[in-house]
């Protein structure tokens, strides 16, 4: 999209634009001698924190500006901080980016960091500090599924086309809400013309931990060999919450595998909740795990 079709997209979509002094020229592109693009797809970030739509246009040492290419903020709207290459997606998992291209569902598991992300991803940062207790406004959220919206009905892209950062990088756990609820509301979106309302305006839905998978993981990942993954999204969601709780080391945490650092921390979250015995072994119940899912932002399904 050229800066002219990019405003024209968003606008026709519905969206108020704030454009950041020096936007259309600020990306990564002579920085690094590549070019951005072909583009395949859409990722949807939360900035884990607030206030920093100027840390994402800037950067941070280590990590040059811009840290995407629109920043959406809780109540100051969407705002065109870059265009062409940005610093937001880092690498990711190459058969992730072959299924957003060949539109596949669901995504396979992104056990890998292959490919360079930054050259084929629009990127959204949305302002929220990704704890599972910083809620997303309606609006705000409502926003980011016109933002996609406008991005895949210029390409011609269904909402499979769409994903977040959790979804291509191991170890991340950003947006903290629900992606298959998001897609969904995407391809409601789609389904009407530009610019139209949907009935009932999409809220955010938190992220799901399934109990049957994590148990599975809780009792498949130890023996294995080390970094064995089973279920990556729901234990880097259970690992990130024992971090939290100051129950695991974050050095153990994030890469998608229930090992035995996880179980012990678990273990300790149980004997917190008066569990004891076999009762505190480290693989999640459905009382602890939903215990842990309310302090921590997400829901449990069996």
């Amino acid at each position: 999209m050229t800066v002219t079709e990019r405003l024209a997209a968003d606008t026709a979509e519905g969206l108020t634009v704030h454009q950041h002094p020096g936007w259309k020229t600020n990306n990564r592109d002579d920085a690094t001698g590549k070019s951005f693009g072909p583009v395949v797809g859409v990722l949807i970030h939360h900035t884990a924190g607030h206030n920093d739509r100027e840390l994402c246009f800037n950067g941070r040492p280590g990590l040059p500006g811009p840290l995407c290419h629109d920043w959406l903020g809780k109540t100051t709207g969407l705002w065109a901080l870059g265009h062409g290459r940005a610093n937001h997606a880092g690498l990711v998992d190459g058969d992730v980016i072959r299924a957003l291209m060949a539109e596949k569902s669901p995504l396979p598991r992104d056990d890998e960091a292959d490919t360079d992300g930054n050259d084929c991803l629009y990127g959204l940062e949305m302002e929220n500090r990704g704890d599972g207790k910083d809620p997303y406004p309606v609006d705000q959220y409502w926003k980011a599924v016109l933002w996609a919206a406008a991005r895949c009905r210029f390409h011609g892209w269904s909402e499979r086309s769409v994903a977040g950062h959790k979804e291509v990088q191991p170890g991340k756990i950003d947006p903290s809400f629900d992606m298959d609820v998001f897609r969904t509301d995407v391809r409601r979106q789609l389904a009407v013309k530009p610019g139209a309302s949907l009935p009932v305006p999409p809220t955010p839905s938190r992220p799901r931990v399934d109990l049957s998978r994590l148990v599975a993981a809780a009792k498949a990942d130890p023996p294995a060999r080390q970094g064995h993954v089973t279920y990556m999204a729901g234990v880097n969601l259970v690992e990130a919450a024992l971090v939290a709780e100051g129950l695991l080391a974050k050095r153990y945490a994030g890469d998608g595998s229930y090992g035995s650092s996880t179980r012990d921390a678990y273990a300790q979250w149980q004997r917190r909740l008066g569990y004891s015995g076999s009762a505190a072994d480290g693989v999640p119940g459905m009382t602890s795990l939903k215990k842990l899912g309310a302090k921590h932002g997400f829901d449990v399904v069996a």
